[in-house]
């Protein structure tokens, strides 16, 4: 292993000089400054995080809790989180919840013990009463920045998050424009803000349109495929009259759109069919899906400016960025029946 010593001895400077060269400090001429750092990359030296997290008590590491890093869209977030933590020499570690409370209470406490000088959450829904690891968080004085919509016990730390309402209320304008009238939702988890937020913006569409929403069109529509595909079979079963779907993911949509096209029903001949995120797969449906574009990149991009002014003792306000409608396919102006001949 190469040691300042050796990089010394090589520059024909002090153990000292070199130290402080390779850290950047201003007391070391710029010309001695890109010697000896040009000589250390030459050599092979690779400075020693632990023993340098000793000495400043710095780790350079930030931290990202999520609920699955296979997630389309938390997968967008993480890339650009990592590609700017990378920018200004941190290390990025990051811990999956599977949306369960007490693997997340876990991974909080395992990243405070690792002393990381920053945690970006993506909090996992829970209910009133399930916040003590969050008042633990807050009085370890570690700057936190919640990625996407806080719940009330998160409203004391910065967010970045899409404005949810107003893409909701876009998705559904869109359908409401094209002449439906019987527009359905598919709810995600009560718990979860964001999945509140598309159902308000659904909600005011449809009051402002002179709709007043029914109970019977509101489907627990979930987060997975499998949830969509459920929530069809549902819907076809209790309210066959609607005409259109806004569903408040695009991986539910997508399997509600599974299950419709298996069903003989055309998307959008039959039923026009909404979703929310724009992930890859919603392009590339067999019916490419109409959908909210929820900037994902740029989401991470927002988030970590913002702990980088928490990292400089700067105040950090909460940004939310617009939310806009991608036009496919799978939307259309209503049919007067929902079945196929013979369904």
């Amino acid at each position: 292993m190469v040691r300042l010593k050796d990089i010394a001895q090589r520059a024909g400077v002090s153990v000292m000089t070199v130290s402080k060269a390779l850290r950047d400090l201003p007391d070391v001429a710029e010309s001695t400054r890109q010697r000896i750092q040009a000589l250390a990359r030459e050599m092979g030296y690779v400075p020693d995080s632990v023993a340098r997290g000793l000495r400043t008590r710095a780790t350079r590491l930030l931290g990202v809790i999520l609920p699955a890093v296979t997630h389309p869209v938390y997968a967008r977030v993480l890339l650009a989180l990592e590609e700017r933590t990378y920018e200004i020499g941190y290390d990025l570690l990051y811990a999956h919840t599977l949306n369960l409370a007490e693997r997340e209470e876990r991974a909080i406490q395992r990243m405070l013990s690792r002393r990381v000088e920053g945690l970006f959450l993506c909090p996992t829904p829970r209910l009133t009463g399930q916040e003590r690891i969050y008042e633990e968080l807050a009085q370890s004085g570690t700057p936190v920045v919640v990625l996407g919509q806080p719940p009330p016990f998160c409203d004391r730390f910065p967010s970045a998050a899409g404005d949810d309402v107003a893409g909701a209320y876009e998705g559904t304008r869109h359908l409401l424009e094209l002449g439906h009238r019987r527009i359905a939702f598919l709810a995600g988890p009560v718990a979860a803000p964001w999945a509140r937020e598309r159902w308000e913006g659904y909600r005011r569409a449809l009051l402002e349109a002179g709709v007043t929403p029914e109970e019977r069109w509101v489907f627990a529509g979930g987060t997975t495929i499998e949830d969509g595909q459920r929530a069809a079979a549902q819907l076809l079963e209790e309210a066959p009259d609607v005409t259109a779907v806004f569903a408040s993911n695009d991986l539910t949509a997508i399997g509600f759109g599974h299950h419709l096209l298996n069903r003989g029903i055309r998307i959008p001949q039959e039923m026009s069919l909404v979703g929310f995120g724009n992930t890859l797969a919603a392009e590339y449906f067999r019916v490419p899906l109409t959908t909210l574009r929820q900037p994902k990149r740029r989401l991470g991009y927002a988030a970590m400016n913002l702990m980088s002014q928490l990292l400089r003792k700067q105040p950090a306000d909460s940004v939310r960025l617009p939310v806009t409608l991608a036009v496919r396919a799978s939307t259309a102006p209503p049919r007067s029946s929902l079945l196929p001949a013979g369904g």
